[in-house]
């Protein structure tokens, strides 16, 4: 199928969403006709300019893309992430229950169980129904969001004259996670803080400051590596939980007992829980806001 260039004069159908506030322009193009050169997904994403937001969702079935074809057997559909400035990244897990909370708006899927293909593998989710006294047409949604590594390099992290050692965690994509002693030492977190060596991440990280609020309790802020400071990172939270219980001396693995943490970030809370097999789980919130068609005009 030829693909639609951004030049055209046909509208494009497109929603809003957010979770925890991490918020997303969602694209829906089942068969993957729509062009989205970096300097397109930047516009629409501006928050003056465009529609505004971290990032975006191109909603394609796994099939009709080529980074995706290996996982269609596995799941349907494929989340083509962008970040807010149009470059590519592995995986958003606040942007995986928006996804998938776009599907079941669009009677695409149902409450249940759900595979989702991402640059960083099959990420499987489960729509829970909305409780019954809950006044919500919607539950939590559950992603099982894959094993953390912990390289065994890590980073410094700086902001102005303080500096902190970071731990380096991977969930698909690279994070730094940091823990001081409040929140607002972290800056304004508008530029990348600056961290060494520089080596460790050549493709640059996301970083997190990270405050113990209570027992397997701690709050966050976030730079997210292409988009700024955001009010939350599903990622990153997990990457926090994880780096949290290796400080506090709990590892699964090692335990066989599960380690659940509570995450709190500027725009809610997450909850996060590791099993003995590694796997970690993300549940929280997931909200459609928004439904409309981008102006033909936007594209000229």
């Amino acid at each position: 199928m030829d693909r639609v260039s951004t030049s055209q004069t046909s509208p494009i159908l497109f929603l809003k969403g957010h979770g925890t506030e991490n918020d997303f322009v969602i694209v829906p193009d089942p068969d993957n006709a729509i062009d989205l050169p970096a300097s397109f997904v930047a516009r629409l994403c501006d928050r003056r300019a465009g529609i505004g937001g971290d990032g975006l969702l191109h909603v394609v079935r796994s099939a009709a893309h080529p980074e995706a074809r290996a996982m269609a057997a596995e799941a349907e559909w494929f989340m083509d992430y962008r970040n807010a400035d149009g470059s590519i990244a592995e995986m958003c897990g606040n942007g995986v229950r928006v996804f998938a909370r776009y599907l079941e708006r669009a009677g695409l899927v149902e409450a249940g169980d759900l595979a989702v293909a991402t640059r960083g593998g099959v990420k499987k989710a489960h729509l829970a129904k909305a409780a019954p006294d809950s006044g919500s047409s919607a539950g939590d949604i559950t992603v099982s969001m894959g094993r953390a590594v912990l390289p065994e390099d890590g980073v410094t992290v700086s902001v102005g004259a303080r500096s902190w050692p970071a731990l380096n965690v991977s969930m698909g994509n690279p994070h730094a996670v940091a823990f001081v002693e409040d929140l607002d030492q972290a800056g304004d977190l508008l530029t990348v803080p600056p961290f060494s060596p520089a080596s460790v991440y050549p493709d640059g990280v996301n970083i997190e400051f990270v405050v113990d609020r209570g027992e397997r309790h701690v709050a966050m802020r976030v730079h997210e590596r292409g988009s700024g400071e955001t009010r939350s990172c599903g990622t990153g939270a997990c990457a926090v939980a994880v780096a949290a219980a290796r400080r506090d001396g709990a590892d699964p693995a090692v335990t066989g007992v599960p380690v659940t943490y509570t995450v709190d970030l500027p725009g809610g809370r997450l909850v996060i829980t590791e099993r003995p097999d590694g796997e970690i789980e993300m549940t929280g919130p997931a909200v459609i806001v928004a439904e409309g068609h981008i102006d033909p005009a936007f594209f000229a």
